[in-house]
Formats: C-alpha cells, structure tokens, sequence
C-alpha cells in the first residue's frame, strides 16, 4: 500500500513522515529537495498542473491542509480534483475540531473541503484536530521574561494535543483498517484554561507567569505590535472569542484510543523545553 504525505516540509507533515518510516511512503511537497529519507514529488497546492503527477500511484492520500487562512478552499479543491484524477484509493485528511458546526473562524475553510472530499466519492477520514500545544510556546521565552500569557479566551478550555500526538494518530489511520468514511474528534485527554496554562509554565520556569485576559480588541491590537499581521491577527483574536464559548473544549479520548496510550499533558510538554 503506497501511502503519499501532502505538505510534507511543514510541521505536521514531517512528523507524519517519521511516523511512517518503514511503510511505502511518499513525500509531495512545494521544495520536495527538503525532504529526506524518502521518494519526494514536487506538488503545490497553487499549482494544480503539480498535482495530479504527485498523487499517481497512491493508496492512500494523508492530505495535509494548507497553512495560509483565506486561502485554503481553492488550494484544497486543486489538491482533491488531482486525487479524483489520479484515482486516489483514500483520502485522509487533517480538519478542524467540530468542522462543520463550529464557529471558531478557521472552521468554514475545512467544511467545505470536507464536503469537497465526500462529493469526490473517494473513501476518506477526517481527523478534526483540536489545538497544538505548540501554539503557545512559540515565543515562550518572552511569555517568562514578561510574566503574562495573553489572550481574550477567558476561561475558556481547550483540549489541545502536542502535533507528535496528532501525527501519530494519523499515521495509525493511514495504515489500519476500519476508519472508512468516519470523522475523528482528536484532541488531549485534558483541557485547560490559559490561567492553567499561565501556571503550568510558572511551575516548569520557576518564575512568575499569569494570564491577563483582554477584550478581542485589545489583543488584536497586543499580537500586531508583536509583529502579526493585521489579517491573522484579527483571526486570532476571534479564535479566542469562539473559545470562550467553548469552540476547542472537546474531550472525546478519540486520539488517546487511536495512539494508544494518554495525550502528552501540558507540564509533560514543558518539561522537554
């Protein structure tokens, strides 16, 4: 069974790749020159002429959604006529908690690939990922410097997993049986408020860390004096507000029982940083 990785230079799709060692496995990537250890294609979700190419010969498909919010539903769909093209066998695809009820701003975009993907008539899985803890601690040096995690979360939960959980449970799905037209909710075993996780990096650093909750507005405007752009800092923002509401608190345990053992925790995660 040859399996091909789309995405495969990011974050989540190179994890997938060491997931997956040993088993046929393809890489399909803007600058597949970055990627070693296996057979890598070019394919770029901006250049449908890349794709259908990429995808022949495959099995299964693990279909790694674009990166870039605003511009994912015309790359997906690139990406799933060449899969109807190439005779894709299965499409496994990397979707958002509650796709196609929730009202976090990022979600629309992966409905309607979802729906793209069910009208192809290609057997699929979607893995509805919760958060990455990795969201948090990407400048985790300036959040002990300064004290504070800020947000407009409130007390929120969010059941956020480490992209090595989730790559694992991909990997599982990609090469087992019995996910056949089914929707996973995946996300850690526990979910936490920023004010737990405020705590969590006080006690791993031994320094003071709270969390300062702002109004939407104030933390748009926090996060572009950070260097965000204006655009993905708005998106953030409204991330935040849907959390509030309860958009990433789903515990379902479908990622524990997949990967087979428990969800990395939060101190567990900022233990190895």
């Amino acid at each position: 069974m040859t399996i091909t990785v789309t995405g495969a230079t990011g974050h989540l799709g190179q994890l997938i790749l060491r997931e997956l060692k040993g088993q046929d496995v393809r890489a399909v990537a803007r600058r597949p020159e970055a990627v070693d250890g296996v057979e890598a294609r070019l394919g770029d979700y901006d250049r449908p002429e890349t794709l259908t190419g990429a995808l022949a010969g495959t099995d299964t498909l693990v279909f790694v959604s674009a990166s870039e919010a605003g511009k994912r539903l015309p790359q997906h769909r690139n990406v799933i006529d060449a899969a109807i093209e190439a005779k894709v066998g299965r499409i496994v695809y990397t979707s958002i908690t509650h796709a196609d009820t929730n009202p976090i701003p990022l979600a629309p975009e992966h409905k309607a690939t979802e729906e793209l993907i069910q009208a192809s008539g290609i057997p699929y899985t979607f893995l509805r990922n919760n958060w990455y803890l990795e969201n948090y601690t990407g400048n985790l040096g300036a959040t002990v410097e300064n004290g504070a995690v800020l947000g407009a979360a409130g007390n929120g939960r969010i059941a956020a997993a480490t992209r090595a959980d989730f790559a694992a449970a991909t990997a599982v799905v990609a090469t087992t049986e019995g996910h056949e037209n089914k929707a996973y909710e995946l996300g850690g075993d526990q979910a936490f408020t920023l004010a737990e996780l405020a705590d969590a990096i006080a006690q791993r650093f031994g320094k003071p860390v709270v969390y300062r909750d702002l109004p939407a507005d104030e933390y748009q405007a926090a996060l572009e004096s950070f260097g965000v752009p204006a655009g993905f800092a708005h998106i953030l923002a409204q991330v935040d507000v849907t959390i509030a509401q309860g958009s990433l608190d789903v515990v379902t345990g479908d990622l524990s029982r997949l990967i087979g053992r428990p969800t990395t925790t939060v101190a567990e995660f900022l233990q190895k940083l």
